[in-house]
């Protein structure tokens, strides 16, 4: 969309002051925003003749007011919008007002191995809620309370101060930076990003609250612009994945307001999930199909994903309290044909088969209903047979029952060369390619994009060079219609 703004501004005539920032997520994302920033504000200074203060002083945009006497019914403990909407639900829900969907089913989907895959259903029969196959299912999830809690302890704070942040600028539409007044508890519980490594920007303000010089300029170079403060940064805290508590137990002279920190740390975002299931068959309940994350870092700290950790201790009923999961549905384009004789060929290793079970749901719904279903063709792809073979009872019956006209399986690690999907669709690339070139075929590919999206599409550039006599330009020519077409989807994640 940038490359695009950017493109179209210089068509019609406008005076390009500055070349258009491009930053690459694979890498350091914010360092080549940094990059770019430190050469930009010159250059729109120069032309429009003004002077650069420089940007040494630090200026809050918020003021904190602390509430000593204040009616409990007015402090938000975790609501995403309307104050009290979690004990009063009205529809419609949305990412500011959350549905608290009931955990109905929490599962195990593994049998073996050192990691946690779960299947997950939520019930939305209250709700009116209506989703589609590919939609995403959208969860708040809250932070461990035993972080929270050393956080407390490290800033030396009543973690149960009620506490409200007002913006300085009274004309601006955002009053507070989140909603307030509200506990320090709930603020970096439900409200305020504490997991992740904390942007450079965070580290320059924090700086000026280290008493311990040497720390002061060690935080302080690592978010500047210089070299040697962009790889110290870099392995330090992104590749060590500091975050903002480990910095403080390894900073011992940092101590900062707690209200400034809450300032400055990045909002809780909701997680997206591609949903595991079709309304035609389910429409009461949502499914996800997730792995919980959990690795131990550089600095020997463990650490845990925030929201795979929190729904994996929702179960259905805990001590006669039903748990529940604020939710809300993202419609997708991730969509399966208009036409149901359309072929499908879907391409979704480990948690990449989470659409794939709705669309596979929906078919077999189709044929049941006397419908002509094309082709519908799986790859998909885990660790061993024995282990991770997520949902291998259903997809057997769905290729005994003739739902599944293919069902191809690579177990990476069950035998001394690793086999991946990519493998398996070479291998059946004659077919691969009647079904694209003959049969108006449409690809689905779900999952990791840094490698297997790749890889896959690498692949599917060969089997067109080779099976449509193309050039390797004209192969990712074929690709690139295909996708405009809509008949070549991903929904990937890095």
């Amino acid at each position: 969309m940038g490359k695009y703004v950017d493109k179209r501004l210089e068509e019609l005539g406008a005076t390009r002051l500055f070349e258009a920032g491009l930053g690459d997520d694979d890498a350091n994302l914010e360092e080549d925003f940094i990059t770019w920033r430190e050469q930009f504000w010159p250059a729109v200074c120069e032309h429009f003749g003004v002077e650069a203060t420089g940007d040494e002083s630090s200026i809050r945009q918020y003021e904190l007011v602390v509430h000593t006497d204040i009616n409990m019914n007015k402090i938000y403990s975790g609501e995403m919008g309307r104050l009290k909407s979690y004990e009063n639900q009205k529809p419609p829900y949305d990412a500011k007002n959350p549905f608290l969907a009931p955990v109905a089913v929490n599962r195990k989907l593994n049998k073996g191995g050192d990691r946690h895959l779960m299947h997950i259903e939520v019930d939305v029969s209250s709700s009116k809620i209506r989703y589609e196959s590919g939609d995403h299912v959208a969860v708040y999830p809250a932070n461990e309370a035993s972080i929270v809690n050393k956080l407390g302890e490290v800033l030396n704070v009543d973690l149960d101060t009620v506490f409200s942040l007002n913006n300085l600028d009274e004309e601006s539409n955002k009053k507070h930076p989140f909603p307030c007044p509200t506990t320090y508890r709930t603020a970096l519980t439900h409200y305020l990003d504490i997991t992740n490594p904390p942007r450079t920007n965070v580290l320059y303000e924090l700086a000026q609250y280290a008493s311990d010089p040497k720390e002061q300029e060690f935080l302080r170079k690592m978010a500047s612009s210089a070299p040697e403060g962009k790889a110290q940064y870099l392995s330090w805290v992104v590749e060590s994945r500091r975050n903002i508590l480990a910095i403080l137990e390894d900073l011992p002279s940092l101590h900062p307001p707690v209200d400034h920190l809450c300032e400055l740390l990045p909002r809780l975002q909701a997680r997206y999930y591609s949903i595991a299931s079709s309304s035609k068959v389910h429409p009461n309940s949502i499914h996800i199909c997730a792995v919980v994350v959990e690795y131990k870092t550089k600095t020997d700290r463990i650490n845990k994903g925030v929201a795979t950790n929190w729904l994996k201790n929702k179960v259905p009923c805990d001590n006669g309290f039903k748990s529940t999961v604020p939710m809300y549905v993202r419609k997708s384009q991730f969509r399966l044909p208009f036409k149901y004789s359309t072929p499908v060929i879907m391409i979704g290793p480990g948690t990449g088969i989470a659409p794939f079970m709705g669309f596979i749901q929906e078919r077999a719904w189709l044929k049941e209903q006397g419908k002509e279903v094309g082709e519908t063709v799986l790859y998909y792809g885990c660790r061993h047979e024995k282990e991770d073979y997520l949902y291998q009872e259903e997809l057997e019956q769905y290729q005994k029952n003739g739902v599944l006209t293919q069902l191809n399986v690579a177990f990476s690690r069950d035998q001394p060369q690793k086999v991946y999907v990519q493998h398996l669709l070479k291998n059946n690339k004659e077919h691969l390619w009647k079904l694209i070139h003959t049969d108006n075929a449409h690809i689905y590919v779900c999952g990791d994009a840094r490698n297997m999206a790749r890889d896959v599409q690498n692949t599917f550039y060969d089997i067109v060079s080779e099976l449509g006599s193309m050039s390797r330009d004209q192969a990712v020519d074929y690709i690139k219609k295909l996708m405009t077409k809509g008949r070549y989807s991903s929904d990937v994640w890095s």
